[in-house]
């Protein structure tokens, strides 16, 4: 789908594509950081077994060039002047000569990609925590399972002659797809400081990947997993190579970026707006007021600071990995998205459900939405869930809690008369969860010396006005939402922007290129209530301990 935007005045225009779990987008972004066009394409995704989850280099790239010739059909290309990639944080392999390798069971080549979201390598990430080593500290103190040490050591164990072996070169996605459009295997200090543990001030650590089994990593300076990092933003060698230029329908030798990966992305294009006249507590405030929350898959929240702050549980402090000169703090809940897809998607009215919103012209969630809004009427929506209760963590905690051994929990002590309330609770028992996920990670934030007055969201999930009232009322904080609902993609563009020359900094660009759009204050009448709901959420997860450790007694 292709989607044209906007007026097209005389300007430079700059491409920002953003590659997500299920599909690849594009944007065509002008320097006020507006939406000219936008294009997406859905990739393919392969779960050959439980908690493996994989995807295709090749795949990707062919997507990255539909979308991208889409969004600049009927532009005068030489109007375009840099271009910017940010992706999942997934794991590609190839050889030796830059081809895929697999890494399946069943040998297949295509299958090249370990998803960000694979859990195979448990018991690999459990032996890398066990060393204590003290990169580990830069992660919350605890490594996720997500992260791209443990997928490389599953690798070593499991796949030893038919990938291991043969491997020449470890990407991260974002690095691969700036690596394709430039034939410059540079990696983005993004990548590397969040998710391989390289330090921004002191590089490597050779003592890590000879503790955990991985000291082949070492060999010819770190040359397959990295050796040349360079800040996101950053102009890659001499730009766009004919060839991708060829593949993506833009103009040879344009400015490249280095990259960042998605959530990233979108804390970029969020951040840095100019928030004066409208009543905000963060106007006025230094940028490490403001927390960005990335609503897409998974939730991401985004915190900086001037001075590196360690915060149990919640991944960083890493050094200019999204603004420079700033530290990052990155708390996460996993597969929020999916989540709510399975929540109300596996109830038995959903097909009716889904027949009814089809018959309106409408996404089932803007039917329950709409349904609540008829509820509202007679009593406010969250108390609907007064017996109804849910944990969220059905792919294990990221942060604040870090323990990848949780899972879900539903409390429910109360029938109610029609499917369709039914189904729309299980919507509301599902938003609530995160909401509080994101109040436990914001206060793990403040009690380690943060200081954060405003939320800044986008992604997905934040074109759902139930999602970000919720988030306002149950923090306590107020929301912005960016002018751009596809903050991400102006996140992605913003680095093509630097990458061009055009501004001279990256806190230039955002500032110009990111513009508020809404302002969700929180209802205070309310919070009473969610004060007690909150209170029962954090029993859950005690029980569920206790539970635990009831069963592994003697």
């Amino acid at each position: 789908m292709a989607v044209p935007r906007g007026d097209r005045e005389p300007g430079s225009y700059y491409v920002g594509v953003d590659v997500g779990t299920g599909s690849v987008r594009a944007a065509l972004v002008d320097q006020r950081g507006t939406l000219v066009a936008f294009a997406d394409q859905p990739v393919n995704q392969w779960e050959p077994q439980f908690n493996h989850h994989e995807q295709s280099s090749e795949d990707i790239w062919a997507a990255c060039c539909v979308v991208t010739k889409k969004v600049v059909q009927g532009i005068n290309l030489n109007r375009i002047r840099g271009l910017g990639f940010d992706a999942t944080c997934s794991l590609v392999v190839l050889d030796k000569e830059f081809r895929p390798l697999p890494v399946n069971h069943e040998g297949d080549p295509h299958r090249n990609i370990i998803m960000w979201l694979d859990h195979r390598a448990i018991s690999q990430v459990h032996r890398i925590n066990e060393t204590k080593h003290s990169v580990l500290q830069y992660v919350g103190g605890v490594m996720s399972v997500e992260m791209q040490a443990p997928k490389l050591l599953w690798l070593k164990e499991n796949l030893r002659e038919t990938c291991w072996d043969k491997a020449g070169h470890f990407f991260d996605l974002p690095d691969f797809l700036s690596w394709k459009a430039t034939g410059v295997p540079a990696r983005s200090l993004c990548s590397l400081v969040c998710k391989w543990t390289y330090s921004a001030e002191k590089g490597w650590d050779d003592s890590f990947w000879k503790v955990i089994g991985l000291e082949d990593l070492i060999a010819n300076n770190y040359n397959k997993i990295g050796n040349k990092v360079l800040p996101p933003g950053a102009s890659l060698g001499s730009g766009l190579t004919p060839e991708a230029a060829k593949d993506l329908g833009l103009p040879a030798g344009i400015a490249v970026a280095a990259s960042l990966i998605d959530a990233h992305a979108g804390g970029l294009g969020v951040i840095g707006a100019d928030v004066r006249g409208h009543g905000l507590a963060c106007e006025g405030q230094p940028v490490t007021s403001r927390l960005a929350v990335i609503c897409g898959t998974s939730s991401c929240h985004m915190g900086i600071s001037k001075n590196p702050i360690f915060v149990p549980g919640v991944w960083g402090p890493y050094f200019s990995a999204m603004v420079p000169g700033f530290w990052l703090n990155e708390g996460g809940q996993s597969v929020t998205g999916k989540l709510i897809d399975h929540m109300v998607q596996g109830h038995a009215v959903f097909p009716e459900l889904q027949a009814k919103a089809t018959a309106r012209c409408q996404s089932v969630y803007a039917y329950l939405n709409s349904h609540l809004d008829l509820i509202k009427k007679t009593q406010p929506v969250g108390f609907l869930t007064v017996d109804l209760h849910v944990w969220p963590d059905f792919h294990g905690n990221r942060s604040p809690l870090a323990d990848l051994t949780l899972k879900g929990m539903v409390s429910n002590s109360h029938k109610h008369s029609t499917s369709f309330t039914v189904a729309t609770m299980l919507m509301l028992a599902s938003v609530f969860p995160f909401k509080f996920g994101t109040r436990l990670i914001i206060e793990a934030m403040e009690t380690a010396g943060h200081s954060i007055s405003t939320l800044f969201l986008c992604g997905g999930l934040s074109k759902n006005p139930l999602f970000v009232q919720m988030h306002a009322d149950i923090t306590g904080m107020p929301v912005v939402l960016s002018q751009e609902v596809e903050s991400v993609l102006v996140g992605a563009a913003i680095l093509g922007a630097c990458a061009s020359g055009d501004f001279a900094s990256v806190q230039e660009a955002m500032a110009r290129m990111s513009k508020v759009g809404k302002v969700v204050f929180p209802r205070c009448e309310d919070k009473r209530y969610y004060d007690k709901k909150y209170q029962v959420f954090l029993k859950l997860v005690e029980h569920q301990k206790e539970y635990a450790a009831i069963m592994k007694g003697d």
